[in-house]
């Protein structure tokens, strides 16, 4: 082969020499030049690749050559398969051969696999993820007993003229912004509420707590109310995970949450798909079988490590929600939604809410406050749902208890949660599932269940003008708008100094 290269060489050689001895005016043309030169490079190919079939006859034509005796140990499952498939010529065209019509069948396929690639792999190059953006501080603050600072959000009418007073702890991967997703500010004015939202510890613009629990999650959201001016009674509103800090409320501060007036309850807790603790103890077999299988093995493993090593859970933190990135409510969380979640998430309008919320969840880059609040879901509360229900309260034995007594003239004490609890679950909520607050509600039956056919999640809570008509509705009742401060004016004229004067007397200021 070598030898047949050097003789074509020699003879582009000789060919250029005799051109430039005949042809002496073409010689000068740089075109001319050209196509000699590419003739020789193609005359140079075809001698190229006729000794390279030169050298495959001569690998694959010898019994005893490498390629035949491992080919060889391939021709039986080869002839095989061609036996299956020879039922396919059957669909070729009459007038062409078949290893002609299947080798030019496998080009193409191998031709468009490789289009597709191309496309597949410009696809992928496009940036999907958003990185998050850092806003500008923005958040009004109180100052707590302990040093610490809470940034909060109030929404609705002004203090001096809310009727109600709604508290609402975010859930978890959220933060102040959230609220109830949608509220329109007509329907607070229209019932009269003040709603007011904070950040958790460690979460959006509130500063950390070095060891926080249930209870001083209740605690803060004690002094917090205080601080923004709720004097009186307040209700309060947990929405999945952040029922959690709705629990802690009635069980460490009820007298903040519910008052008893001739015979009345005049405030109560709203739960919206309540989370609570799925390895409780008090829970049946079947209950806790109904919360596992809706789960996806992501989920429960995440779970058992927030129960066992939770600090292994820093590492998937970091690769999801901490990375920098935007995404998916459902990857980021291992969730299993139905078809109406689904819908609903991929929706512009919650995915513009969704993206926000978490940058300000995630502002300050922490996965300490996410691990606490993971753990908090998992381990002992420092107490049980049991005890929140309302019961009467056991007299001690002794004298001294039997004159309480009677002292109390036969008024009945109890203890517990004393006013109502309503509860709203979607029966297709895969995230909290109904079994859930099926538990919930055995263990409290005196809680007002509101099973809604066909809701998730999300669907209720989110964004439906409607649904929130419907929950404050049952709330509050009939909407009887903001308190109106009334100011009666007397008409009759004042005399000074010889003068009349006509001057408006203020009384006292009526609320309506």
């Amino acid at each position: 082969m070598m030898g047949t290269s050097e003789d074509q060489s020699a003879r582009f050689v000789n060919s250029a020499a005799w051109s430039n001895g005949h042809h002496g005016s073409e010689t000068e043309s740089f075109g001319y030049q050209v196509r000699e030169f590419v003739k020789g490079v193609m005359e140079m190919s075809v001698e190229f690749a006729k000794g390279c079939r030169d050298i495959v006859r001569q690998s694959l034509g010898k019994e005893d050559s490498f390629m035949r005796k491992n080919l060889g140990k391939l021709k039986g499952p080869c002839e095989k398969v061609c036996g299956k498939l020879r039922f396919f010529n059957e669909y070729l065209p009459e007038d062409k051969d078949p290893l002609h019509a299947w080798s030019v069948i496998c080009f193409v396929l191998v031709l468009a696999f490789a289009v597709l690639s191309v496309n597949t792999e410009g696809e992928n190059s496009i940036p999907l993820e958003k990185k998050l953006s850092i806003h500008p501080l923005s958040a009004d603050r109180i100052l707590l007993p302990d040093g610490r600072y809470i940034a909060y959000r109030e929404e609705g009418v002004a203090a001096d003229r809310a009727r109600y007073s709604i508290i609402v702890p975010h859930n978890f991967l959220s933060s102040r912004l959230a609220g109830i997703p949608g509220l329109k500010a007509s329907l607070l004015e229209e019932f009269g509420i003040r709603l007011l939202t904070y950040d958790l510890p460690g979460f959006g613009e509130s500063d950390p707590h070095p060891s926080r629990n249930l209870e001083s999650s209740a605690l803060d959201m004690s002094f917090f109310a205080s601080s923004v001016g709720v004097n009186d009674k307040f209700w309060v509103l947990g929405y999945s995970s952040g029922g959690l800090h709705a629990w802690a409320a009635l069980k460490y501060i009820p007298d903040r949450l519910a008052a008893w007036l001739e015979s009345e309850a005049v405030s109560c807790a709203a739960m919206f798909a309540p989370m609570v603790n799925p390895y409780d103890s008090m829970m049946t077999k079947g209950e806790m079988y109904g919360i596992w299988e809706k789960w996806t093995r992501k989920r429960k493993f995440m779970y058992f490590l927030a129960r066992r090593f939770p600090r292994s859970l820093v590492y998937f933190y970091r690769r999801t929600f901490l990375s920098g990135k935007h995404g998916k409510i459902d990857k980021w969380l291992s969730l299993s939604l139905g078809k109406r979640d689904r819908a609903l998430i991929e929706d512009p309008i919650y995915e513009e809410f969704w993206q926000r919320d978490v940058e300000e969840s995630v502002r300050q880059g922490n996965a300490k406050p996410f691990l606490e609040e993971a753990v908090l879901q998992v381990s002992n509360w420092g107490f049980r749902l049991a005890d929140l229900k309302l019961q009467k309260k056991q007299q001690g034995k002794g004298i001294v208890s039997l004159l309480k007594s009677f002292l109390s003239r036969g008024q009945d004490e109890y203890t517990g949660f004393l006013g109502p609890i309503h509860i709203w679950q979607g029966m297709d909520d895969r995230v909290v599932p109904p079994s859930m607050t099926d538990f919930v509600h055995r263990v409290l039956p005196g809680a007002a269940m509101h099973k809604l056919p066909y809701e998730g999640h999300f669907t209720y809570f989110y964004f439906c003008d409607e649904c929130h008509r419907q929950i404050f509705t049952t709330l509050f009742g009939t909407p009887q708008g903001p308190l109106n401060i009334a100011v009666e004016v007397d008409p009759s004229p004042v005399e000074g100094d010889g003068e009349e004067q006509e001057e408006g007397t203020f009384c006292n200021a009526t609320l309506n």
